[in-house]
């Protein structure tokens, strides 16, 4: 079986431009040379990212948790993502086209949805994409199993580092970020 993508990432990015124009409902990544969907957020979603976009704030404030910022997520093929929420500093994506340099994040966010394609796009597909372009962290708050799981230290390709707690543990950050994070509330919001 071949390993080379069926698109281009020019043709991925007038797709998911297009895609846009037609439905505010699509969201559309292409990781490891897959085109895929991303399902729309329900409101605990939503709750979830509301109340990490705060806790960030409070802990480092120069920071800013942007939601939906699109990434060159580059790896061995040139992908595209749009992870729930991206930590970096405030600002740095200010004239950035839609797809940005990851190089200023130090975190990148998931928060599982109820679809089908949840387990192979952000357990499987993601943590390698993401260390791939060495970005610092990822953290998957896992709503199915009521975890987190925080991977960090990308070095050759994969997160050296890989640690899942129960939702309501502290969430301990890695530096460059530093600091923790109580996740008790979010037990509100997984099942």
């Amino acid at each position: 079986m071949s390993t080379e993508s069926l698109m281009t990432t020019e043709e991925f990015e007038e797709l998911a431009r297009l895609a846009g124009q037609v439905s505010e409902g699509v969201r559309l990544e292409f990781i490891d040379g897959k085109l895929g969907a991303k399902a729309v957020p329900d409101g605990d979603h939503g709750c979830i990212v509301e109340w990490l976009i705060r806790a960030f704030l409070l802990l480092r404030p120069e920071l800013w948790l942007f939601q939906e910022q699109g990434l060159k997520v580059e790896g061995y093929r040139s992908g595209r993502a749009r992870p729930d929420g991206v930590l970096a500093p405030s600002g740095v994506f200010a004239g950035q086209p839609e797809w940005a340099d990851p190089d200023p994040v130090l975190l990148v966010i998931e928060v599982t949805s109820h679809d089908q394609d949840t387990d192979r796009r952000d357990r499987v597909e993601k943590p390698r994409a993401y260390a791939q372009t060495r970005i610092p962290a990822y953290l998957l708050i896992d709503r199915d199993s009521c975890e987190f799981t925080l991977y960090s230290e990308p070095r050759d390709g994969k997160y050296q580092r890989t640690l899942t707690q129960p939702i309501g543990a502290r969430l301990e950050l890695p530096e460059p970020i530093g600091g923790s994070i109580d996740t008790e509330p979010i037990k509100n919001w997984v099942r």
